[in-house]
Parts: structure tokens; sequence; C-alpha cells
């Protein structure tokens, strides 16, 4: 297994980026080799100063970056050697199982699209995040923010990618999949919230659970939480919000310690012909150790391959 993994992309690299690569592969088997995507000389010379063991390495030698705020089509085509378009073009070629980046998200969702491509059916690829469950374990939200504004049929289709990937990567046997809305009964909710109701209920596609409110996100009412990007977005830039709170205020709790991003690292675009994980611009070396492993466990799942086969 080739992981892909872009040490150029984020704020503080490619130190950070080479850190977490160290601690990641004393988690990864030893058949994973971490494909680095970056400037190969500096690269070496930092692992060897760390002495981390260069053959659990293969280096993808450039220097070109993609700037945080370039326009991603642009971009991409105007720097074909920038690690960012390095890593899609590995990854279509099939030289790498997986990309990982903390660089440019625009640009990572337009590689996604036009060079693996969206999983034929889908309509839109979705963005999941993680909802740690005050009972334990971990439900989904989705999307997050890729999909600002959603149409019903997609809405429903993240039902689907939500639920794939809750029980493939969460090992839940028959999720629970649940709207946002801001009321349990089925006429609640603005036009599109009520439409999608209506075409979730008697889904075969997914074990529906009705509408869910904000106060539900972190009970057992659902495992998979479906909603438009701009809501998810809101949603997901509070919960870390309280958690950056409550770090400056020194206090400690084992349960909102779970909101602290650097558990899960990155997250993966759903829908799309292979395994793309986008990483928070100021990822620490264990957020990336942390999205590397989760790379691992994406190829494991074989997680496209079961959305394609569950959108044929």
């Amino acid at each position: 297994m080739k992981i892909g993994f872009d040490i150029m992309g984020g704020d503080f690299a490619p130190k950070n980026c080479l850190d977490g690569a160290i601690l990641a592969i004393k988690e990864l088997p030893p058949t994973a080799i971490l494909v680095l995507i970056g400037d190969e000389a500096e690269a070496k010379k930092y692992l060897t100063e760390k002495k981390a063991d260069l053959s659990r390495f293969e280096f993808v030698h450039t220097t070109e970056t993609l700037e945080m705020g370039a326009h991603p089509t642009k971009a991409l085509a105007q720097k074909p050697n920038s690690s960012i378009a390095l890593g899609f073009k590995l990854l279509k070629e099939e030289k790498i199982s997986s990309f990982t980046s903390a660089g440019n998200t625009g640009a990572m969702l337009v590689g996604s699209m036009f060079s693996v491509k969206a999983v034929p059916g889908v309509i839109r690829p979705s963005i999941p995040n993680p909802l740690p469950k005050e009972s334990g374990g971990w439900g989904i939200i989705l999307d997050v923010g890729t999909n600002a504004d959603c149409k019903p049929d997609v809405l429903y289709q993240f039902g689907i990618l939500g639920s794939i990937m809750a029980r493939e990567i969460y090992k839940i046997p028959n999720p629970k999949v649940a709207l946002m809305n801001i009321g349990e009964e089925p006429e609640k909710g603005n036009l599109v919230a009520q439409a999608t109701y209506n075409l979730m209920k008697d889904s075969k596609d997914f074990n529906f659970v009705g509408n869910v409110e904000g106060r539900d996100l972190f009970n057992d009412k659902a495992d998979v939480i479906v909603c438009e990007g701009f809501v998810g977005n809101v949603i997901l830039k509070q919960a870390e919000s309280f958690y950056t709170m409550m770090r400056k205020r020194k206090l400690t709790d084992k349960y909102f310690d779970q909101f602290n991003y650097e558990l899960y690292g990155a997250t993966p675009i759903l829908g799309i012909n292979s395994n793309v994980l986008i990483a928070h611009g100021i990822s620490s070396p264990l957020a990336f150790k942390n999205a590397l492993v989760l790379a691992k466990e994406l190829v494991d799942a074989n997680l496209s391959e079961k959305i394609k086969q569950a959108f044929q």
C-alpha cells in the first residue's frame, strides 16, 4: 500500500508534515509506504536527522506549491508540478492508493472532480466530519462545507454516503440516518428540508429515523446526520470553538477533548473514485499522523469501491 502525502501543504510545512509522517510509520504496518511529495532533499535531510527509517518512504520531488488563496482551477493548470497537482497525477495513475494534503482546499476539491472524478451516479461528492457521542463512539455529519446549497436529491445521496462510511469505517452495523431540522415533525423546516424528508421517509437505501434538532447532535438518536454544507460548517466551527474556549480556560474534560481536530486529522471526500483526504491548514504533527492512519483505514475498507457498488 502506498499512501500519498503532500509535505508542502499547510501553515507549518514541511516540518509538521514530516514530523507527522515519522509518527505515522510507527503505527502503520510494514507494508505501508508513505510517498512524500515535496522537496526531496530537504525531506531526506530532515528525516535522516530524526533517525527515521528511510526505507518506509518514497519521494516525488517538487518545490512548487499552490498558494492557499489561489483560484483552484487556474492554479492547477498553471502549476502542473505543484505538490497537489502531482499528488492527483499519481492517484489517477494508481501509483498511490490515497492522497492527503493540508494545502489549498479548493484545489483538492477541483482535483478530485477533474482527476479521479465523481463516482457515476453521485450528483455531488460530500465532506463528512466525525461527531463524538456523549455515550461513547462516534457519529457523522455531512456535508460540512463543500455544498453550501443542496437540492433534496443531493441530500438524499448524502444519506447513502454517510451510511456507507459509518458502516465501513466506524463499524456501525445498521447506521441510523437523520435529517437536521428545526423540529422533529415531518412538516417542519424550509421547503428543501420538507421535500428531503419526503424522499427519505421510505428509503430502502439507508435506515432513516426522521428529523433531529441541534440538541441531538451528540446523543444516540442518529449515527449519520445529513444537512447542507452551510449548516454543517456552522455546526462544525461552533463545536470546535467550544473546545478552543475550554482550552483557553484551562478546563479539561475527557468527553470534550474528543472535539480536538487532531484526533481525526483529516476528512475524506466521499463519492469520488479514490481516497482523497483534506487536512486543516494548521495541522500539528499529531493531526497529520492521524490523517495518514485514516487514509490507510479508507484503503483497507475499500470505501470508494463500496460507494461505487451502492450507486450502480
